[in-house]
């Protein structure tokens, strides 16, 4: 059951951090601050619980890890560089087509930067070892 849970015990304590750090640096309830981007990565937090648990349950060397460890890679290494070139090209559409009065603007916060990439494999380590006990 440790691991159908896994992703949303992840999630639940990324989002619930992420919602806090971001009410602390607004000095404000950061409801509309809620999804893609910012400290720590809920992406990453979702995919470290379920490798760090499978690493934890069923050893490191196995390959139900391994498939896990990759799959991480492949979100990490999309929340690093792909999610934040999309926002970037948000960045400057929105740029270009401000004034214009049907434009509804783009999300530009899409991405990670390394610390927050962190961030989220440190909380799903500590979901994954709370996890491990059930």
């Amino acid at each position: 059951m440790a691991y159908v849970v896994a992703p949303l015990a992840g999630w639940l304590m990324a989002g619930s951090l992420k919602f806090v750090v971001n009410s602390m640096r607004s000095r404000r309830l950061a409801w509309d601050l809620i999804g893609y981007g910012g400290m720590p990565s809920t992406h990453t937090a979702i995919v470290t619980t379920t490798t760090f648990l499978v690493g934890l349950k069923e050893g490191w060397a196995t390959p139900v890890f391994s498939l896990a460890a990759t799959l991480g890679f492949i979100v990490v290494i999309d929340a690093l560089s792909l999610r934040r070139q999309i926002g970037a090209h948000a960045a400057a559409l929105n740029l270009l087509r401000r004034g214009e009065p049907a434009y509804i603007p783009l999300r530009e916060r899409l991405g990670h930067h390394r610390l927050e990439v962190l961030g989220g494999a440190m909380v799903g380590f500590v979901a994954a070892l709370l996890l491990s006990f059930l």
